[in-house]
């Protein structure tokens, strides 16, 4: 099961650097400037101030989506039921692997839905793209579908205002690590509870 388990990850982790890699391919190709600054943000920073922004509102954001996840898993039974199904699908995976899955998800994801979608489809678009490629089998799959396109529009509003995509991915990587690292540590339920924790149908 161990074996089987590190061998998916494996195979997400090379999705997510050829993902990465298109992403950027592509932003060089059709956009112009650096697919790491928004064309168009919102205030109008000098690169340093930009930054330093960009970062300090990333750490806002990334505090206040691990709390929001955490409240979401003490009240709400979709949250359960997918905290259960989620922990079960990384158990056996080791703390090296997860990081780098963490890591490399966060830079694929931003590259491809900030740098490249954002810019030609929109704030909003994009954070709904974004979404739906967060839609699991999990019965809890639409509320964590519109949870994944909340975050994606902070993380896409944070871009589009200073114009700098180092604090949405330092966000990404930070909730990803995180959340990940919270659901390996969790406490898996009894057979039994998980089977209570099952939507109806």
């Amino acid at each position: 099961m161990k074996r089987r388990s590190e061998s998916h990850w494996r195979l997400a982790a090379l999705i997510y650097l050829a993902m990465a890699i298109f992403a950027l391919g592509l932003s060089l190709v059709v956009r112009e400037g650096h697919p790491f600054e928004h064309p168009t943000p919102w205030l109008l920073l000098s690169s340093g101030q930009a930054l330093s922004l960009s970062v300090v509102l990333g750490v806002a954001f990334t505090a206040l989506v691990v709390a929001t996840t955490r409240l979401f898993v003490a009240h709400f039974h979709w949250a359960r039921s997918l905290q259960s199904e989620l922990s079960l699908s990384i158990r056996d995976l080791g703390l090296g692997p997860l990081l780098l899955l963490a890591l490399l998800a966060s830079i694929a994801e931003e590259l491809f839905f900030r740098a490249l979608l954002e810019p030609a489809v929109g704030l909003l678009l994009s954070s709904l793209f974004f979404g739906l490629a967060h839609r699991t089998r999990s019965q809890a799959r639409w509320a964590w579908s519109l949870w994944a396109a909340a975050v994606g529009l902070g993380l896409g509003f944070l871009f589009r205002l200073t114009g700098s995509l180092l604090g949405p991915l330092l966000a990404h990587a930070a909730v990803n690590t995180l959340n990940l690292l919270f659901l390996r540590t969790s406490s898996l339920p009894s057979p039994s509870a998980r089977a209570s924790l099952r939507f109806p149908g």
